[in-house]
């Protein structure tokens, strides 16, 4: 989660003299990134530097990403009527410096290092359009679906059209497997999931090239756990507010998990990480199908030499 961030140095230097954007549009400086973030931390996969909205530019919406409110999205939907202006996304068009960037960083990776590529849930993209941005209520995006159902379901099926292509574009270019991060949907109560999210990220799932690795991410997951699994995935991540045991036996042993360990114990002393890394890998018993994982992104004032010595302890205590 987050492997290239603020946390280390030779991404703050090149962050000192580009925009995040502009980062994201580099293909040579994502890879660049990437391929240090995953040599320098020893982790057994790398993950694209990209970012999830930058989807959201095809659609027709503006995009800007500031220091202290984060993304701000512009032009997005008030009426439903708005729904009808966005438009079709053809990302071979329109995102091939993703692709580009996934190329350059299959090329400069060792090759026994699987690339994640990665998307934005249909709900989560949908959120961020109806909120401008981030949000600790989501009262629009909540307001939008109850009330202007006909519109939410054009909204998501827009959004579906996009993803698809987008996600299958990244896998012909080199990524291993990819990831579905539904960050904002444990806004929603079960029902709601079940209702208004559950089959657009099922229709993105099944989309996917058939024979590809699918981690379906998601955060507040909990109370319907159960229903996020059978939305699809080869692996359900979880993040650190359920136990990975109980979370595993709730998907069904037929699936792989990811997670789970709480991003702020790397803000404490190794032997404190090293006891709650050792408590989440008891819990999967070392069972196959469990990728040891945060239970979210890396925190921005976390030591590298945590993080590193998370995957070293990680490593050294499930070796067999």
């Amino acid at each position: 989660m987050r492997q290239a961030g603020r946390y280390i140095k030779e991404y703050r230097e090149i962050r000192a003299k580009v925009s995040f954007l502009d980062l994201c549009k580099d293909p040579n400086l994502c890879a660049e990134v990437a391929v240090t973030a995953q040599e320098k931390l020893g982790a057994d996969a790398a993950i694209l530097f990209s970012d999830l909205l930058l989807i959201l530019e095809p659609l027709g919406l503006g995009l800007q990403y500031t220091e202290n409110k984060g993304p701000v999205i512009t032009g997005g939907i008030t009426f439903p009527k708005d729904v009808d202006r966005l438009f079709e996304v053809d990302p071979e068009e329109s995102l091939d410096y993703v692709f580009k960037a996934v190329k350059k960083t299959r090329k400069h990776l060792a090759p026994e290092i699987p690339l994640i590529g990665f998307a934005g849930a249909p709900f989560t993209l949908a959120a961020y359009i109806l909120e401008g941005g981030s949000s600790r209520t989501f009262l629009k995006v909540r307001q939008f679906m109850h009330t202007e159902p006909s519109a939410w379901h054009g909204l998501m099926e827009k959004i579906c059209r996009a993803v698809i292509p987008y996600l299958n574009g990244q896998i012909r270019a080199g990524a291993d497997a990819v990831q579905l991060f539904d960050s904002w949907v444990g806004c929603l109560s079960p029902e709601e999931y079940r209702t208004y999210a559950l089959p657009y990220s099922r229709e993105v799932i099944e989309g996917i090239k058939k024979g590809t690795s699918v981690i379906h991410f998601g955060t507040g997951t909990g109370p319907f756990i159960e229903d996020f699994a059978e939305a699809g995935g080869t692996v359900i991540s979880v993040d650190h507010h359920v136990r990975l045991d109980q979370a595993w036996d709730r998907i069904g042993s037929g699936k792989g998990i990811q997670g789970n360990l709480d991003p702020e114990i790397l803000l404490e002393s190794v032997s404190a990480i090293r006891r709650a890394a050792k408590k989440i890998l008891k819990q999967a018993e070392g069972r196959p199908g469990h990728i040891f994982n945060l239970g979210h992104g890396v925190l921005p004032k976390t030591p590298i030499d945590h993080v590193i010595a998370l995957v070293e302890m990680v490593h050294e205590m499930s070796s067999r």
